[in-house]
């Protein structure tokens, strides 16, 4: 279970650690969570448009919550 790159990715996000989520990006084996990273990580480098870095951090941050509600360890002890 990828559980802890997903909480990872998420606390790196929130504190803006990009060079710790670069690297999160670079280990793990989530290739989904590794590609929202990178187009997350690119536009904040290169675009020159807000409004692309933010929906590109929004995406980002919808894929981590989603990720962490499917895989909750908690949601298997209530079945």
């Amino acid at each position: 279970m990828l559980i802890p790159d997903y909480d990872k990715a998420l606390y790196y996000t929130i504190w803006g650690q990009w060079d710790n989520l670069f690297i999160l990006m670079s280990r793990t084996d989530d290739d989904l969570l590794a590609k929202k990273i990178e187009h997350f990580l690119y536009a904040y480098h290169h675009s020159s448009s807000q409004k692309h870095v933010n929906q590109s951090h929004d995406t980002l941050l919808y894929y981590l919550e989603h990720a962490l509600q499917i895989s909750s360890p908690w949601m298997y002890e209530l079945e």
